[in-house]
This record gives structure tokens, sequence and C-alpha cells, in this order.
């Protein structure tokens, strides 16, 4: 048995023409749901990017405890699992973010990984002297000027990463098809902004631009920076092209299970991190703002041919945290105690539900709660906002988040059963999303907190627009919520942030 994992970052599921973004030029994502299950419930759990992948490893949520970091030693890593059990694993990867400070030991857990170079701020080629261009919202931090000096040294298609990674990972399975007991993760770190894109996939949907230099949304409101409707049109044709290019390279990975016939033996997840807000609810971007269904709401396509099902929809609620014990049991290797996630084999065969209410959420943040039909954000008090701590073995997380003055404050701590037996460092809390501190900018109308808990009814209102208040269904999701969280061995102290009653806390 094989198993293949293409995921891309920031890919918004409405976006796919499987789930009726049929304004995109995606061939090759209606070509793979044509070959495998479609699930149209499929959420996040812990957001950004490091802490998905962590969910990724390991099938529990992160984000109660801490917001990004590394895999830490007690964590149960579903490659280095297969690893020790025989089954082969490799990552090619062009997302830097596994080299950056907090990001480490993932790559670590399989048996070997290749990576593609210069996405974003990759701190790739050296250069003193380099004029950033001037450009609506374009970083102008150290990040920001690396991005366009990578630019420099990729003027070619095949220069750039999407097309190193895909080739090297299409080298692995031109390499290795014959063989048996492997797993290979194709992670992409399109179409995360900035949106650098040949002008092949530009010219599907614009064909003329009068606006300024536009291809990187920072994360503020809509018109922060009196953008005009080309401008705004403009970059959201830029994210269309860069999914269509995204399109593009999985075709290979499909021509691949054809050309070898690997549909017979070999699983394939395609699958994405979390989305990316484009205008909707007035924002741009991602971790300033409530974790609507565009970020949240993921897509997630799934082949697995024990049962062989193609072609078809799933509706049952299911997570990120469900990815390795899938992956576990596919291959046949025990799945721990600690892993929260269910193996996916049943859900595909005949939809049959692992889970009634799925928690999802961002260090800091809302927790929020879902059935697959209503969504509840519950917003922390305001005067419990800094009742916050990271919980962690290795004391690093986003870069400059964990400093010296934090260290001298940090205790030790045996709270924890998922542990091991070993104990963690407990710090003062760090919020994961780019946010002010300021209490008066958070609750203010327009602010993160500002409209308090919000409930949504998915059914009646898909894209979230107007919060429903029905004390019985909030009751019903609190209680859900409570629930998941002490299964997950929440902190005391974030059922007083978040104003819920606990016996403990």
């Amino acid at each position: 048995m094989k198993a293949i994992m293409v995921m891309f970052d920031s890919l918004n599921r409405v976006m796919l023409p499987p789930y009726g973004g049929l304004d995109i030029v995606a061939p090759n994502f209606q070509r793979l749901a044509e070959h495998a299950a479609t699930f149209d419930n499929f959420y996040a759990g812990s957001l950004p990017c490091m802490p998905a992948r962590r969910e990724i490893h390991t099938g529990r949520y992160n984000f109660l405890h801490r917001g990004w970091g590394p895999i830490e030693l007690y964590d149960d890593s579903m490659p280095e699992l297969l690893k020790q059990n025989g089954v082969y694993t490799h990552l090619v990867t062009d997302h830097w973010h596994y080299w950056e400070q907090g990001g480490s030991d993932y790559q670590t857990k399989y048996n070997s990984f290749e990576y593609a170079r210069g996405p974003e701020g990759d701190p790739w080629k050296g250069r003193v002297d380099f004029d950033v261009p001037e450009h609506l919202y374009g970083r102008q931090d150290n990040c920001g000027r690396q991005e366009y000096i990578n630019r420099h040294y990729t003027p070619k298609e095949e220069d750039i990463s999407i097309a190193q990674n895909f080739k090297h990972g299409l080298e692995f399975i031109d390499e290795n098809f014959r063989s048996d007991n492997w797993f290979l993760q194709l992670e992409e770190f399109d179409p995360h902004e900035p949106y650098y894109v040949p002008d092949r996939f530009m010219s599907l949907y614009e064909k003329e631009y009068h606006g300024r230099f536009f291809d990187w949304p920072q994360y503020v409101r809509v018109g922060h920076s009196g953008e005009t409707e080309e401008e705004i049109q403009h970059v959201i044709n830029k994210y269309r092209a860069v999914v269509s290019m995204c399109d593009h390279y999985l075709g290979q990975v499909l021509d691949r299970m054809d050309q070898y016939d690997l549909w017979k033996d070999t699983m394939l997840i395609v699958n994405t991190d979390h989305g990316f807000l484009l205008t909707e609810h007035n924002w741009w971007g991602k971790v300033r703002e409530p974790i609507y269904d565009e970020l949240a709401h993921t897509p997630f396509f799934l082949w697995d041919p024990r049962s062989g099902v193609r072609n078809e929809h799933r509706g049952a609620l299911c997570q990120t945290i469900d990815i390795a014990p899938t992956l576990l049991d596919f291959f046949n290797v025990p799945i721990p105690q600690d892993m929260q996630g269910k193996p996916l084999r049943d859900t595909v065969a005949s939809d049959k539900p692992v889970r009634e209410y799925a928690l999802f959420g961002m260090h800091g943040f809302h927790v929020n709660v879902t059935d697959g039909r209503y969504v509840y954000m519950r917003t922390p008090v305001r005067e419990h906002l800094d009742d916050l701590y990271d919980y962690m073995q290795t004391p690093t997380s986003y870069p400059n988040s964990v400093t010296l003055d934090k260290l001298r404050q940090g205790q030790m701590c045996w709270d924890f059963h998922f542990t091991k037996g070993t104990p963690l460092l407990r710090l003062p809390g760090h919020c994961m999303g780019m946010i002010p501190n300021d209490p008066e900018t958070l609750y203010a109308p327009d602010g993160l907190y500002g409209e308090g808990n919000l409930l949504f009814d998915l059914e009646q209102d898909p894209k979230q627009l107007q919060p429903l208040h029905d004390e019985a269904v909030e009751s019903r999701m609190i209680k859900a919520m409570k629930q998941l969280m002490e299964e997950n061995e929440a902190p005391a102290e974030q059922y007083v942030r978040l104003g819920l009653s606990y016996e403990n806390a």
C-alpha cells in the first residue's frame, strides 16, 4: 500500500469547481473529485500554518495550549510512527516556515525530505542593495524585501518554487511507484500570498490592469489604503490565477496516478490548512478577525482504494485531526490513545459520522464549535483577556514571541496527561493573531471581539452575515464546547477567560 497527500496552503473551498467555484479554471480539481470522495463538512482545527501542521502530525487540537510552535518530544508524530513501522516517509515542500524560528523538527520525522526555496520571505538569496518596487499593501519589512529579492532569481515558471516542488514530488513517484509501503507528503505553499504567478495563468482572468502594483493583501480591513474597485478585483484575480496554477500542477500528480495505475493501491489525500478572506466580511487575510467559514471550512478530497468510492460527496463532520489516524489506519499502524482524530475509512465508504461536534480556533482568539449547521464563536471576557498562557517543552514559538523576559516568568507544570508524564513550561501568553493588545481596539464595534459571542446558522445564512439569537441553540453549543475542551485537557484559565463555568477553574 502507498499514500500521497498533496497539501496546499490557504486554499479557499468556494473557489474550487467541486464546491461551486465554477468561475475558476480548475479542471484538475474537478477531475480529482471524479476520482475521490469530496467532503462537504471538513473543518480546520488549529490555525494558522504550523498549528495546523502539528495537528496533521499528532491528530489532536493544538490551539488551546499554545500557538505556533515545533513538534514536541511527547508528540505522537504520524510520519514518525509510519517510519518506525516500516513505511518509508518522504516530505517535499516549499513551506519555508519549517525552517523558521518556532517551526522546527517537523521535517526530521520523515525518512527524507526535500525543500524548494523562494516563496514569501524565505531568507534565500542575499542582496545588500535592492530596490523594492512601490506597491499597494506590500510589506516593507525584511520579509517583504526578501520576497522581491527571491523573485529576481526566479524569472521563469520552471524556476519558481511550485514548479520545483512538484518536480521533486514527481521524481519521488517516478522512482518509487513499483515499490510498496511509502507515504509522500507533497506540500505546496501556494496559493498563500503573495501572488506571484506566470502570465499564462493571470491571462485567464484579466487582460489589462491600470491600478497600482498589488499582489500581496495584508491582514487589514478592506479600504485600509484606499484601494479602488479595480485594484480589489485585481488582487482577487491574482488569487484565482494562483489557484489555476495549483490546479495545473495537481494535474501532474493525477497523470502519474493514471500512468502507473496507482489508483488500485494508493490512497490520495488533497487538503489545505485553512482558507483566506478576499474581502468577505470586509477583511483581507486571516489572524485579525473571527474565524469565519471562509477560513475554517476547508476543502478535502480522499481516495481510498479499499472502498473505491469516487465521484461522491460526504456530509459527515470531519477535521484536520482526522488525517493522521486515517493514514495510520491505512497502513495498519496502531493509533495512539492521545490522538483525538478518527480514521475516515468508514466515512468514505458510507458517510459514517465520526463526531457530532468539532472544535476549532487560534490561540488567544475566539473558541469556536460547530455541528456542521450551526457555528458558535465564544469571545474572551474583557476583564480576563490576559488570562492566557503558552504551554511548551521547547521554549520557542512564532519569531520574537518567546522573549527572555517571558522565560524569566516561566513555571513548570505537570497538569496534562497527553505529555506522557513530562512537564511543560508555562509562559505568559502570546495571542497567535497579529492583533493589537489594546482592549479598546479589540472590543470596539469593528474590532475582533466587538460583536461579542456569535452564533450562525449555515443552512439559512451560509455567508455568516446575520448573527442568530437563539438561547436554546447557544446553550447546546456551549455544552458541546465545554465537553470538547475537557476532552482536550484545556487549561483551567481558558474557561475563566471565556466566561465558562468549570469546577476546577
